[in-house]
């Protein structure tokens, strides 16, 4: 039968699969055909999975038995630096090629225990270092809505797999906005958890202080099904811990106060559109019943430079386990010296090399101080005035990008440009409260309709205030 992907969500997918209204085979294969269909042109998979017929059919076996769970037979695009056990996983870097992962992620073996199908893995930048998924060593992926455009990064691939109906929803991860912004460009919900919410155990480090994995799909209730799926605390990862999400009962939502710290949203940079569209949803929030509230975040300005120093310093350390010695690409030289210069220097691309210097660099004798204490101290007193804005409001809303999705190329050799792309989105990072993006309408550029989306933070561990606010909103948006 004829499924309509672009109108699907989870809910409605397990209804039809419980009703026995098309098998989770036929389901598997509706999306397997538009990845063929559209997949080459996009790039959004760096590879797809030769068993996802055999996991749909185990799928199918369980439904049969009444022992599905809401994502029993749901197909999942699954970002390139998150392990599935027995199939290659290289965080999209030349320096992992043909690495097999030798275990499940956390977040992995949940969805595996609910029933959810594996489509394949999708493209990002390498290590998850970018805003564009313009680094991967194999290929930019594009902007399913133009596909001269970027779809944002690193979660570039997941983000385009969902937007253009090869995945129901995806699996990314967020280290400053690597799913909300993707999903901002690419027109789809991208939820960054509270830090610890869910385990990283099985995700490739990035900057480990930052890093979460977190859903992207097509609705906000689609992203808390899958969050409430791989959440919880995990022995494998010390930073992981149980969040008690706060449930609302029978007190009325929209009495949800609202905040906006208007210096930060109304900054130079943000173009006339992404403005517009922000008082736009904000209008959307007061016809639901929300009440808006202008704050403070004095501080926020200083996110973006204390984000990245930390970024830099993380960056480096992690990335030196990778040598070639043990696994992934190896270039002989000399002596061993030599082995390290070769394999490193060809082996990771421009932006994990400039990173690596720049984090050697602000943790050296004599700039430690200056730089990477200094970027932890704006940490804590950013997390400072998240806490007292959130004594005040329950939620804080700013737009997700500054812009629209630009040109593929236009921000390549300026990366002080594509840094600045991720100045509403690091905040959250830096202060380890979830956040996530929604999409809020759409702004015409040479004929096409590119998305634009809404950001909402919670306090810490108020994940599911969100999801309430975000359902609330995409109710009446």
């Amino acid at each position: 039968m004829s499924i309509d992907l672009q109108t699907l969500s989870i809910s409605k997918a397990h209804s039809a699969l419980v009703k026995g209204e098309y098998s989770a085979v036929e389901l598997a294969e509706a999306y397997l055909s538009e990845i063929k269909k559209k997949n080459e042109a996009l790039n959004a998979y760096l590879e797809v999975f030769d068993d996802v017929i055999e996991q749909a059919k185990a799928a199918d076996a369980r439904i049969k038995k009444g022992e599905a769970t809401m994502l029993t037979g749901i197909p999942l695009a699954v970002k390139d630096n998150i392990l599935i056990k027995g199939k290659r996983v290289g965080s999209a870097s030349k320096i992992l090629e043909n690495y097999v992962a030798s275990y499940d992620a956390t977040a992995i073996a949940k969805l595996k225990e609910a029933g959810a199908v594996f489509l394949g893995r999708a493209n990002m930048d390498e290590f998850a270092l970018g805003g564009s998924t313009e680094n991967s060593a194999y290929g930019v992926t594009k902007n399913p809505h133009d596909t001269t455009r970027v779809p944002g990064g690193t979660s570039g691939g997941s983000a385009a797999a969902v937007g253009a109906n090869l995945a129901l929803a995806a699996l990314g991860s967020d280290t400053g906005g690597s799913i909300r912004q993707p999903a901002s460009f690419c027109g789809v919900v991208g939820l960054k958890p509270t830090y610890g919410a869910v385990s990283r155990h099985g995700l490739m480090a990035a900057v480990s202080s930052f890093d979460q994995i977190g859903p992207i799909a097509k609705t906000v209730e689609d992203a808390e099904i899958i969050f409430n799926c791989i959440k919880g605390q995990d022995i494998f990862d010390s930073t992981s811990m149980e969040i008690q999400n706060m449930k609302h009962g029978t007190w009325n939502i929209k009495k949800i106060t609202i905040g906006i710290p208007k210096t930060f949203t109304e900054m130079e940079g943000i173009s006339l559109e992404v403005s517009k569209n922000f008082q736009e949803s904000l209008a959307h929030l007061k016809k639901s019943g929300f009440v808006i509230k202008d704050i403070e975040l004095p501080n926020v300005r200083y996110s973006l430079p204390a984000y990245y120093i930390i970024n830099f310093a993380e960056v480096s350390t992690n990335l030196a386990r990778f040598d070639g010695v043990k696994y992934g690409f190896h270039m002989a030289g000399k002596n061993l010296l030599e082995d390290y210069r070769n394999t490193r220097g060809l082996g990771f691309g421009p932006e994990a090399r400039r990173r690596i210097l720049l984090g050697s660099y602000v943790l050296s004798s004599g700039y430690y101080d200056a730089y990477y204490n200094k970027a932890n101290q704006v940490r804590e007193i950013i997390r400072a005035d998240f806490a007292k804005a959130f004594s005040e409001v329950d939620v804080i809303a700013t737009p997700t990008t500054p812009t629209v999705a630009f040109k593929i190329g236009e921000k390549s050799n300026n990366p002080l440009s594509m840094y600045l792309a991720d100045i509403f989105t690091t905040a959250a990072n830096l202060g380890g409260i979830p956040a996530i993006s929604i999409p809020s309408g759409f702004a015409k550029r040479e004929g096409k309709e590119l998305p634009l989306g809404l950001q909402l933070m919670g306090a810490y561990g108020h994940d599911q205030t969100l999801f309430d606010v975000g359902k609330a909103f995409q109710a009446v948006a």
